[in-house]
């Protein structure tokens, strides 16, 4: 299945990530913790449409790893893993390694 973002739309698949406590406890995604904020971006939207009807250029790309509002967009499944879809105005940075 292809999903194409209208819009300023971005598709972002969260990534998972274990968590290790300080005493070294290793606890899994099913654990009820803070939801993280940080995940790759698989598709983005052409841009937000302007008054003079060009578009905003996207300031992310396919395969950024970005962090993004914790409470921002919709949750979606896309062939049985999770995605959400999220707005331009949600994203907060673009992470380098």
């Amino acid at each position: 299945m292809t999903v194409k973002p209208l819009g300023d739309h971005i598709l972002v698949k969260p990534l998972k990530q274990e968590e290790v406590t300080k005493s070294g406890i290793v606890l899994p995604d099913t654990v009820d913790k803070e939801k993280k904020a940080e995940g790759e971006v698989v598709a983005v939207g052409p841009g937000k449409l302007l008054k003079d009807g060009s578009r905003a250029q996207m300031e992310v790309a396919v395969g950024d790893v970005i962090l993004y509002k914790k409470w921002g967009g919709d949750e979606v499944e896309i062939e049985g893993e999770e995605h959400k879809i999220i707005s331009a105005d949600d994203v907060l940075a673009i992470v380098s390694k």
